[in-house]
């Protein structure tokens, strides 16, 4: 009896740190091989800008709460927190984020996509926040997965948490590589999942920062896009 009070008493206090909010968004990006320095910069400035800007903050302050808790995870053979869990509420607190992009590279090797997945739930499990809704934004330029567990049972372990991911496939056809046969629709088939899962692509390098706001914008304000391809999958 005296151990399951204390354990109580412990329990107690941790319970009450616990911070409600509109969203629980992990930015899941793509750090592997095939993201060069100078690309790997890119991507996070392209979602430093967006989570500044005008129309991602005006659908923040549209939430139920009027803030989301966003994370910014690098992923390659190995995952790594680059910007860590920040209570985002207006403009200030979305500079102070974007500003933590401007990090050394940590991450490293060939695709691992089923352990990313993983990663980004996670992050979800153990973070200080209690959000209305939890998203996985995964974005990448292949469906590789050259270790770790297969991605059918990370994704779908994921989605039994209630989490749903959504996906931004990179085509890059302007690097001179070629991002796969077919991504698009791999992404579709094999990656998005959960109520409501939509993906909004980056054709090139010119249209990956519009497409990173767009895809901010109808995550957090929880609508789904007219033309891209945006399939429930459970």
């Amino acid at each position: 009896m005296r151990l399951i009070l204390a354990f109580c008493l412990l329990a107690a206090p941790l319970q009450a740190q616990m911070v409600e909010t509109s969203l629980e968004l992990v930015l899941l990006a793509d750090g592997s091989g095939s993201i060069d320095e100078t690309e790997l910069r890119f991507q996070r400035q392209g979602y430093a800008d967006a989570i500044q800007s005008d129309e991602v903050l005006a659908a923040i302050a549209d939430t139920l709460h009027g803030h989301i808790a966003v994370v910014y995870v690098e992923w390659a053979t190995n995952q790594a927190v680059v910007a860590d869990w920040t209570l985002i509420d207006g403009p200030a607190a979305a500079a102070a984020f974007a500003a933590q992009l401007d990090a050394p590279r940590q991450v490293f090797g060939r695709n691992a996509i089923g352990a990313a997945l993983l990663e980004g739930q996670r992050q979800i499990d153990v973070n200080g926040f209690d959000g209305f809704r939890h998203v996985i934004d995964f974005s990448g330029d292949s469906i590789g997965n050259s270790s770790g567990p297969p991605i059918a049972l990370a994704r779908q372990e994921v989605l039994d948490q209630g989490t749903v991911i959504n996906a931004l496939p990179i085509l890059r056809p302007d690097s001179g590589r070629r991002a796969g046969a077919n991504l698009e629709q791999e992404y579709a088939s094999r990656i998005i999942g959960g109520p409501g899962a939509f993906m909004v692509t980056a054709q090139d390098r010119a249209s990956f920062a519009a497409a990173v706001q767009r895809k901010l914008f109808l995550e957090i304000s929880g609508r789904m896009p007219d033309q891209d391809i945006a399939l429930a999958l459970d």
